[in-house]
């Protein structure tokens, strides 16, 4: 007999739902920042083993859209709860459990097995938590209830064994190796965005996005020329920083990144343009992934 089926793990905004997948995978596929809105796509983890195959897919943070990068967002959501086997709803000990109740709602009307994980029970007592666990089953009376720490990997043993019960039985929907359905652009993209969520304040951050222009690959090592899109010229200064000092950072520190992710050298190329509407541009939004045709 062989299981397999598809795990979506969705929550608000800086739960851990990134932190969860990344424990679950063994793989840091997900970028991993104390700011919201740090995943922007859907992004698949694959685990597989002799007698089983579970594709997780890590989800953007549900928010109220205010353009349209943020409903496309959204619609990477949505996906995820129509398709899914299985879905992981991750909460924590700081939010209120009523925060955007209209998804609790929805969850209330499905048929698919939930999941519900109370996460960073490191940050709280035993009856703080046992009161939350209580207000979480009310609201949803059908699922079932983990308390956990992602960062610590406590208890995900025990909620691995429950999905492996819940997956259908099938046969793999991917090669028993892969580990994601992203390739290395992709990641490249993403490992450069994470360094500027890290190095930058306030809206900086939110108001870019990263397009691999070039990508080659030779025995020794991959070139990768990268431009970083902003929406005003301001920013585009403060992305460079005085003498290019602030670029020439997150360079470095995406280029060690990509050095270790994928195992080879890395010739990093980074430039800046400004693009005052590409986060409601539906053509910029499809050349980034957001808009699927």
């Amino acid at each position: 007999m062989h299981k397999s089926g598809f795990v979506n793990i969705i929550g608000n905004p800086n739960v851990g739902k990134s932190t969860l997948m990344n424990a679950f995978v063994g793989e840091n596929l997900s970028i991993i920042t104390a700011k919201s809105q740090t995943t922007r796509h859907r992004i698949m983890g694959i685990v597989s083993g002799d007698d089983f195959q579970i594709v997780y897919s890590d989800t953007p943070g549900i928010i109220k859209p205010k353009y349209k990068l943020q409903s496309s967002m959204m619609k990477f959501v949505n996906t995820a709860i129509g398709d899914a086997d299985v879905i992981v709803y991750v909460t924590d000990v700081i939010e209120k459990p009523d925060k955007n109740i209209e998804y609790i709602e929805r969850l209330n009307n499905i048929e698919i097995p939930i999941i519900l994980i109370i996460n960073k029970i490191d940050l709280t007592t035993q009856q703080i938590l046992n009161d939350l666990a209580e207000q979480w089953q009310k609201l949803l009376p059908k699922a079932l209830i983990y308390p956990a720490s992602a960062l610590e990997k406590f208890n995900l043993e025990n909620i691995f064994s429950k999905i492996l019960k819940l997956i259908p039985e099938g046969p793999a929907y991917y090669e028993k190796d892969s580990l994601t359905d992203k390739n290395m652009r992709f990641f490249a993209s993403e490992i450069i965005r994470e360094k500027i969520l890290q190095c930058y304040e306030k809206e900086i951050p939110y108001c870019v996005e990263v397009s691999i222009e070039s990508f080659i690959e030779d025995k020794n090592m991959y070139s990768i020329e990268a431009v970083i899109y902003v929406a005003r010229e301001s920013q585009k200064g403060i992305i460079i920083g005085h003498g290019g000092k602030a670029l020439k950072r997150v360079g470095t520190e995406a280029r060690k990144d990509m050095e270790k992710f994928f195992d080879k050298k890395v010739f990093l190329k980074t430039f800046v343009k400004v693009d005052p509407d590409w986060r409601d541009n539906e053509q910029q939004l499809k050349r980034f992934g957001y808009i699927q045709d």
